[in-house]
């Protein structure tokens, strides 16, 4: 009868001199350790197939195996807690998205029409490759820069966005505190819901700029510039791409309106988000704190006081008034950026006012390099501003590398708002200030200055 049992046991057990002969090919790093030949002619019962190592029986844990991998948290539930816990620009975004009524959340995560030019503008940002330098030293990165003749602590500011306390009550204020902190510009939209002197009294350390809309009165126009120079703003840019209303197709069918109105479904959005509506109603109504008290939609309201006949002349009389920094929003086309500049714009804002107005309009990050080349073959100083799409730092650093001198950030702070208030906007600036750090140093790459286009590289189709 054969013996039982395995076959590699069997041989070893009558013929020792096999089990000594394993060939292991020299030079193979995966290969096992050959065993010490102890001259008994045995080997240790793990190298032996079929025999299993001690260490891999299963037993019982032992409580003090167990003891170290206990450690359990006590469950926190603060708002604090909660924005700690956010990554990323889009997780505040679901956040936000918890907490916010359809209408307002609607009002700034939507754009126009099909919104296919805020899609596109994000996929830009995409549809690109790093390109790194290796063994540099980045042991320390500096994320500090200049614009419009000041320094910034970041290469990002705060965008102009209207209605901002409709998203959350702490609106203007906190958008502006937040940016003061973080050492960079907040800008305050003619569309605000707290006024030039307010924003300016809760942020006195802070960088403000101001956004003009000029409107068909002149005269109401001329008293926003002035109040604004009083009030310490340095900056001030003017929106150039809402002759009419873009077609925001989200605020129509949320019956969106300017206070939002207590319908049967605003009453039972606000079930779901009962912070929201509170503080809403606990706090100073909704209005424009820079127009007089309004009712009505956004479209109705942007159709019938800002200017459609607006030219090149109204810049040359803003370029006259207005004696501080001037910069022009809403470039989109190479033309226009030389143009501005020609007529005493400081900067232009590459901008299609976040695909809110024209849909399948040019994308702001795609014109970049081309507005970039032709403002240094006109040996042109004008600082070259880009928004629109940006959702992370990597995406800031991809439009320096490729020639922006600044970045403006609109949706990405809102999140960060209608999340968590003044401490959702610290968040959201926090995570994109690690996000450029850390993109920087992978780069290869110490300050601003070094970046350059051969940092990136636009993926083809």
């Amino acid at each position: 009868m054969q013996p039982r049992g395995d076959p590699d046991i069997q041989e070893h057990e009558t013929c020792p001199e096999a089990a000594m002969t394993q060939t292991i090919e020299p030079g193979n790093p995966e290969a096992p350790t050959q065993p010490e030949d102890t001259g008994t002619g045995s080997r240790p019962a793990a190298a032996i197939p079929g025999i299993i190592p001690a260490a891999l029986k299963r037993r019982v844990p032992k409580y003090s195996d167990l003891a170290p991998l206990m450690q359990f948290k006590k469950p926190e539930f603060s708002r604090a807690a909660r924005l700690r816990q956010a990554s990323t620009i889009w997780d505040l975004r679901d956040m936000a998205k918890r907490r916010t009524p359809q209408a307002p959340f609607d009002y700034t995560d939507g754009a126009a029409e099909a919104e296919i030019t805020l899609r596109r503008a994000r996929q830009a940002f995409l549809d690109i490759e790093f390109r790194p330098g290796i063994l540099r030293d980045v042991s320390r990165v500096d994320l500090g820069t200049q614009i419009l003749g000041k320094p910034s602590r970041l290469p990002v500011g705060i965008a102009p966005t209207g209605f901002t306390r409709m998203m959350q009550s702490e609106g203007e204020y906190a958008g502006s505190q937040a940016a003061a902190a973080a050492g960079i510009p907040y800008t305050l939209s003619t569309m605000g819901t707290a006024s030039i002197e307010d924003v300016a009294a809760a942020a006195p350390d802070g960088r403000n700029w101001f956004q003009l809309y000029l409107w068909t009165d002149r005269d109401r126009s001329l008293e926003l510039i002035e109040r604004a120079a009083r009030a310490g703003n340095d900056t001030l840019m003017v929106t150039v791409d809402t002759a009419v209303a873009g077609a925001r197709l989200r605020d129509v069918r949320n019956g969106m309106t300017i206070p939002p109105a207590l319908t049967l479904k605003t009453v039972l959005d606000a079930s779901y988000r009962p912070a929201w509506w509170f503080n809403f109603l606990t706090h100073e109504p909704l209005t424009f704190a820079s127009l007089s008290r309004y009712t009505g939609t956004v479209a109705d309201l942007i159709n019938s006081m800002f200017d459609p006949t607006l030219t090149f002349e109204d810049l040359d009389w803003l370029r006259d008034t207005w004696k501080g920094k001037l910069v022009v929003k809403g470039i989109q086309t190479v033309e226009d950026a030389r143009k501005v500049v020609d007529h005493g714009a400081d900067g232009v804002v590459l901008s299609n006012h976040g695909g809110r107005q024209l849909d399948r309009a040019p994308i702001p990050f795609h014109l970049l390099p081309e507005v970039s080349a032709a403002l240094k073959a006109d040996n042109s100083d004008a600082a070259i501003i880009l928004d629109t799409g940006i959702m992370s730092g990597a995406d800031i650093i991809a439009a320096l590398a490729l020639g922006a001198d600044f970045t403006l950030i609109g949706r990405a702070y809102l999140y960060g708002l209608m999340a968590g208030g003044r401490a959702g906007v610290d968040r959201a600036i926090e995570i994109l200030e690690k996000d450029m750090l850390r993109t920087m140093a992978l780069l290869g790459v110490s300050r601003i200055s070094e970046l350059t286009p051969d940092h990136v590289r636009l993926l083809k189709k």
